[in-house]
């Protein structure tokens, strides 16, 4: 094999995807933990130490303990180089979640076993299973009391719609697990107590199911119900099939907790195992190879101020094919020029480091002026093409936004312009109104939230900010291609009519029933959920 074959194999690329608090962040830092790339691990929850989460790096999420940003954190274990996008869990950050799924190979679907499948984990689960993903679910919090392994086997096929097959079984009952059965080697692993409270490696024990000492540390009843367990998996359990997981069909079970490092290693191992390697990604070229010689990457998420003594804004790259080279000159497309990658940089959270080469699978990041985009192509000049566009979401809640300080305006346009460019929010202009204020577009409640704190500590600007009461936004067009302004649309009074950051006209109505009447009165007017040429995420996760 070459060595960009090689380096090809080695790679897992996976995102982390969940509900809010079903333990993402905190399995991700132990992977870090057990690849070596961090020493203690800082419990999310644990104030007391006022330790915070390593991917956890923005000041806002070390406050409340959640993730709002897709973090990169890339670590070596067992010959694999694995990269990790540890996305938001909370809703309102679906857009970043959307984006980050788009640059991996796989995905780790963590389920609390207390709470079953929650609405977020099916929201996400749909865009894995539609782009075919493989997906490993990672059943979590097995130290509390929670549902029977086979009924959430059970919730899964019935709310997912995918088949699942356990890879390991956990032996004792709820919250009281002694450890885990692995159904491949027909060992049984029993754990010692957790004495560092989840921030050390815990301590196993491995035997051979059969061997007395098993039967005896587990107790004669707790014994019985797995063997029976065992039993009933092997007689009337899914049939193992690489080729369903690989299409997305069944996902591998595994059972743990993530806070007590219970089941995390044995985790890890068998997913480095069974994971693809990068893929083929489709592109306006067909089907691009990642051992194609020719280096093309993609834009998938652009970061201001991860230091931000510095200012700088930093675009993350998922190079697709090819191998990247520091100084290399490539070709962007959607800026139509040749452009020089100088300080690519790769990351554990917010430490990063100068690198010289990286290889498909492999997540850098980039300085960036401000040139790129969310979803632009980077490909060598004789080989150009565009990479598949990235879907949009339509935003549903709206808010005028204007600085507090009218001297501080400058700070506000630059950082509210960033904001946009990152997809943070999307930015719109009033038809008729001064640049004093603008309209601004979320997802969610929590976005307008991260906005104001951030432009407060990374930009020193207060904002005012009036909630508007529309909830449906729609880009326009007429049939001919004839200009659409306020005076040429009947009823845009009955909403508000704005322009996007691109100048694309857009009317903002309050519900469906005020939309279905500007239709009615304009019937030559076309309405899209999203611009005309981009694709809806939303519509795209029904």
């Amino acid at each position: 094999m070459s060595e960009l074959q090689t380096e090809i194999q080695k790679r897992r690329t996976f995102a982390i995807i969940s509900h809010p608090d079903a333990g993402k962040t905190t399995l991700t830092e132990k992977l870090l933990l057990y690849g070596g790339a961090i020493h203690l691990a800082g419990s999310i929850k644990s104030r007391k130490t006022q330790r915070h989460a390593v991917s956890d790096w923005m000041e806002i999420e070390k406050q409340r303990g959640i993730s709002v940003t897709s973090s990169v954190l890339q670590f070596d274990y067992a010959g694999c180089r694995v990269n990790i996008l540890d996305t938001p869990g909370h809703q309102d950050f679906s857009e970043d979640t959307y984006r980050t799924l788009m640059a991996v190979d796989s995905a780790v679907m963590i389920i609390d076993v207390a709470k079953g499948v929650e609405a977020q984990t099916k929201k996400l689960f749909k865009v894995c299973k539609q782009r075919h993903i493989p997906i490993f679910t990672f059943v979590n919090k097995l130290d509390r009391y929670g549902k029977a392994p086979l009924e959430l086997m059970e919730e899964i096929e019935d709310v997912l719609g995918i088949r699942s097959y356990p890879m390991n079984w956990p032996i004792g009952t709820d919250g009281h697990y002694k450890g885990i059965y692995h159904r491949e080697t027909g060992k049984v692993e029993l754990f010692s107590e957790d004495t560092s409270h989840g921030q050390e490696e815990r301590e196993s024990i491995i035997y051979d199911l059969n061997d007395p000492k098993a039967k005896e540390t587990i107790g004669e009843d707790i014994y019985q119900a797995l063997l029976d367990d065992i039993d009933l998996l092997d007689v009337a359990g899914e049939e193992w099939s690489m080729e369903k997981v690989n299409k997305g069909e069944l996902t591998p079970m595994f059972f743990g907790s993530a806070m007590t490092n219970f089941g995390v290693r044995g985790f890890l191992e068998e997913y480095l195992r069974l994971a693809p390697p990068p893929q083929p990604r489709m592109s306006s070229d067909g089907l691009i190879q990642p051992d194609d010689e020719k280096f093309s990457g993609f834009v998938f998420k652009i970061q201001a101020n991860m230091n931000p003594a510095h200012h700088d804004r930093l675009s993350f790259i998922r190079i697709c094919s090819g191998k990247f080279e520091r100084g290399m000159s490539v070709y962007h497309m959607q800026g139509g020029k040749s452009v020089k990658l100088a300080q690519p940089q790769q990351f554990l959270a917010q430490d990063r480091q100068i690198i010289d080469t990286a290889y498909p699978g492999d997540i850098v990041g980039l300085f960036d002026p401000g040139i790129f985009g969310i979803g632009d192509t980077l490909c060598m000049p004789s080989h150009k093409f565009k990479f598949a566009d990235f879907p949009v979401f339509p935003p549903e809640r709206f808010a005028r936004v204007s600085a507090k300080d009218t001297m501080k305006r400058k700070q506000f346009v630059k950082g509210i312009m960033q904001l946009t460019q990152e997809g943070a929010v999307q930015l719109f202009q009033q038809a008729g109104a001064g640049m004093e204020s603008y309209i601004v577009g979320t997802v969610g409640q929590l976005q307008f939230d991260v906005l104001e704190y951030r432009l407060k500590s990374e930009y020193n600007t207060e904002i005012v900010m009036n909630m508007q009461p529309f909830e449906v936004a729609r880009w326009l067009r007429f049939k001919d291609n004839r200009p659409v302004t306020p005076e040429a649309l009947r009823g845009a009074d009955r909403g508000m009519f704005v322009y996007d950051m691109k100048e694309r006209p857009v009317l903002l109505v309050s519900n469906e029933w005020a939309l279905g009447w500007i239709q009615d009165n304009n019937p030559d007017l076309e309405l899209f959920h999203v611009p005309p040429e981009k694709e809806d995420a939303e519509e795209d996760m029904k």
